[in-house]
């Protein structure tokens, strides 16, 4: 055990495996699966604050590596590599705390490899799909194209996006929602960029936008997921 939970090995493909993190409050009502972005492995500051403060709140997460990260690449897994990997730690999850309602997800590049695993075969016992920032498109190039497996997802989706995101235009996210609707939810962060930072003309603290984030979270497993 160590500050940040229990460290956990996942046997991703029966001869390779990656780390975990698991932590679960006393009186958990839900398990968040949490899949990290491109750039920064599960022990990122940012996970590791949304970890706490799911924590807080009474819900237990599950943070895993990618292969890649795992193995000390900056290249992505391709999707396949990365769609088992999603099993994997969606599948211990299941096994660790078969009495709580499971959502997945991540942030940007790990929630669409959630979103596309999801897709392609539901995850077994996953109710709901939490994204911390949904890469929709590259930066500058708008375009819905990153989005359009989502039609294929049966189960709650909630979309956290700062209004600043460079990988997620405001008005294709929102029409992207309102596609997806009633099975979307989008909450957005004024003056946020992807990572949820805000400038301080804002008025606002990058913590303050990730505590909102946790309650809109919480606000939202509790109406969509564990009702």
């Amino acid at each position: 055990m160590t500050a940040d939970g229990e460290l956990l090995r996942l046997v991703v493909d029966g001869t390779r495996a990656v780390s975990g993190l698991w932590r679960r409050p006393d009186r958990a009502r839900a398990c968040l699966v949490l899949a990290h972005g491109a750039g920064a492995g599960m022990r990122h500051p940012f996970l590791a604050g949304i970890a706490d403060g799911l924590a807080d709140r009474g819900i237990a997460s599950l943070r895993y590596q990618f292969l890649y990260m795992e193995e000390g690449s900056r290249r992505p897994d391709r999707p396949e590599v990365a769609h088992a990997a999603v099993r994997a730690a969606v599948a211990t999850a299941g096994r660790l705390a078969p009495d709580l309602p499971l959502v997945a997800g991540g942030k940007s590049f790990g929630g669409r490899m959630t979103s596309q695993a999801q897709a392609a075969d539901p995850l077994p016992g996953v109710r709901g799909l939490a994204f911390l920032g949904f890469p929709l498109h590259p930066a500058g190039r708008p375009s819905g194209e990153r989005g359009r497996h989502l039609s294929g997802i049966g189960v709650p989706m909630l979309f956290l996006q700062g209004t600043r995101d460079a990988l997620a235009d405001r008005q294709r996210i929102e029409e992207l929602c309102d596609e997806l609707a009633p099975r979307a939810s989008l909450s957005l962060f004024q003056d946020a960029d992807h990572s949820f930072g805000v400038p301080a003309r804002s008025g606002r603290s990058n913590a303050q936008v990730r505590e909102a984030m946790l309650d809109a979270v919480t606000d939202w497993i509790a109406a969509s997921v564990a009702s």
